[in-house]
C-alpha cells in the first residue's frame, strides 16, 4: 500500500512542452494604495491599530516539514515562514502545505462532507458499473481513500502539485504528481468517475477543465465539483461594510484575478455553464446554505457553519499568507491582526454573516457529438 508519484523528470518534461504551458499572469506586480482603495480593500494598518493584538500562541505555530529526500518535489517555496509545493508546471497553490495546514486541510475533509449530507459525493453513480476515478486536487488524499475504502474493488487516482499524501493508504488507491491546468495525459474515456472539490483559486479555465474531463470521462460516466463562494452576505445589517468580514471576498476575488485563477465560481455559476459547454448532460446542483460560526435557529446548517469556522481557524494565517502577500504586501504582523479581528467578528453570534456552497455534477452522454468538445 505505497504512494506512487510521477517521477520530477516527466513532470519537468511535460510542463516544458510548450503546448502545454499556458500564458503564466505575473504577481510580482502588487496593488497601489489608490488601486486598492478603488476596489474596496482597506489598508492592512487599519487592523493593528483599531483592535489589540494578544501575544501570539505558539502551541499554533507552524512547524516547516523536513525530509532528508532530494527530489526537486521536496524543495518547497517559502512565504513569511510557511512551506509552498516545489515548481511544477504552471503550478500557483495558494494553500500551504506544512504540518499545521495538512491538519486544517484534514478537518476540512470532514466539514465538506458534512456539508453535502455526510458523504463523499452526490451524483447518482452507478456502483455496479463504476471500475476507475480520479480525484483532481486531492490534498491530503482523504477522499481519495475514504472513497476507496467505501469502494474496495474501484481503482482510484488522486492527483495534486504537492506529495502530502500518506504512504500507507488502501490497495487500490494512488496517488501522482500532475498539474490538472496542463494538457490531461490520460487516454480518452478512462474514468467512470471525476471529483474535484474547493478549487477555487485553482483552475486557470473551468471551461478548459470540463472539456478535459469530458474527454476523459467514460460514455454515462460523471463529473463532480464542489465550491464555496468566497463573499460573506448578510439580510439583516448586521455585517458591516469595513469589518474584516466584508474585506475577505474582496481580497479573495480581487487575488484570483491577479493570478489568473478566479475564486467567484459559485458566484459566476462556472460548474453548471462550464459542464454545458463541454457536452455534458443531466446537470444538476445542490446550494448549501453557511450561516458562518453557526448562528441561527436550524440545526443543520449551524453545524455546518460551526465546522466551517473550524476548519479556517485551524490554519487561519495559512488560508490568507500567500493572496494576502502576493496582493497587498501585508506582513505576517497584518495578516496577524486581520485574521484576530475576523476570528471575533464570525464568533459573535450577533452577527449573522453567511455564505453559500455548492455541488455540481453531469453525465458525460452513452453517445455524443464529436463537436461538443469545442466552443464555449
Amino acid at each position: 500500500m505505497a504512494c506512487n508519484t510521477k517521477s520530477p523528470q516527466a513532470q519537468r518534461d511535460k510542463a516544458s512542452s510548450p503546448a502545454n504551458r499556458p500564458t503564466r499572469v505575473p504577481i510580482s506586480m502588487l496593488l497601489s494604495n489608490e488601486e486598492q482603495t478603488a476596489i474596496g480593500i482597506l489598508p492592512a494598518s487599519r487592523w493593528q491599530q483599531q483592535f489589540p493584538q494578544e501575544e501570539p500562541n505558539d502551541r499554533f505555530a507552524a512547524r516547516a516539514k523536513t525530509a532528508s529526500l532530494t527530489e526537486s518535489i521536496f524543495q518547497f517555496r517559502e512565504i513569511h515562514g510557511r512551506t509552498y509545493h516545489s515548481d511544477i508546471g504552471n503550478a500557483q497553490s495558494w494553500e500551504p502545505n506544512d504540518e499545521r495546514h495538512i491538519d486544517a486541510m484534514e478537518i476540512a475533509h470532514h466539514t465538506f462532507t458534512l456539508v453535502i449530507g455526510r458523504r463523499l459525493y452526490c451524483a447518482p453513480l452507478d456502483k455496479k458499473r463504476i471500475q476507475s476515478v480520479l480525484d483532481v486536487g486531492t490534498g491530503t488524499g482523504l477522499w481519495a481513500i475514504d472513497f476507496a475504502d467505501e469502494f474496495p474493488d474501484v481503482d482510484v487516482l488522486g492527483t495534486d502539485i504537492t506529495p502530502i499524501q500518506p504512504n500507507w493508504v488502501p490497495a487500490n488507491v494512488r496517488f501522482e504528481l500532475d498539474d490538472c491546468n496542463l494538457e490531461w495525459t490520460w487516454p480518452d474515456n478512462t474514468f467512470d468517475f471525476i471529483h474535484g472539490r474547493m478549487l477555487v483559486g485553482v483552475i486557470e479555465d473551468w471551461y478548459e477543465f470540463h472539456r478535459q474531463a469530458f474527454r476523459t470521462c467514460k460514455p454515462g460516466g460523471y463529473v463532480e465539483t464542489f465550491v464555496g463562494c468566497t463573499t460573506f452576505q448578510c439580510d439583516d445589517g448586521t455585517l458591516k461594510e469595513g469589518s474584516a468580514m466584508s474585506q475577505w471576498g474582496k481580497v479573495f476575488n480581487e487575488g484570483g484575478r491577479q493570478f489568473g485563477r478566479t475564486f467567484e465560481v459559485y458566484e459566476n455559476d462556472l460548474q453548471r455553464k462550464a459542464m454545458a459547454a463541454a457536452g455534458f448532460e443531466d446537470i444538476r446542483y445542490q446550494d448549501y446554505f453557511i450561516p458562518m460560526g453557526g448562528w441561527g435557529s436550524d440545526k443543520e446548517a449551524a453545524e455546518r457553519g460551526l465546522w466551517w469556522k473550524i476548519a479556517l481557524e485551524a490554519d487561519l494565517e495559512g488560508y490568507i499568507n500567500y493572496i494576502f502577500n502576493c496582493l497587498v504586501g501585508w506582513t505576517p504582523e497584518e495578516t496577524k491582526a486581520y485574521a484576530d479581528q475576523l476570528r471575533k467578528e464570525w464568533s459573535n453570534p450577533n452577527i449573522h454573516g453567511y455564505f453559500w456552497a455548492r455541488s455540481a455534477w453531469g453525465r458525460k452522454p452513452e453517445q455524443f457529438p464529436e463537436d461538443t468538445r469545442t466552443g464555449r
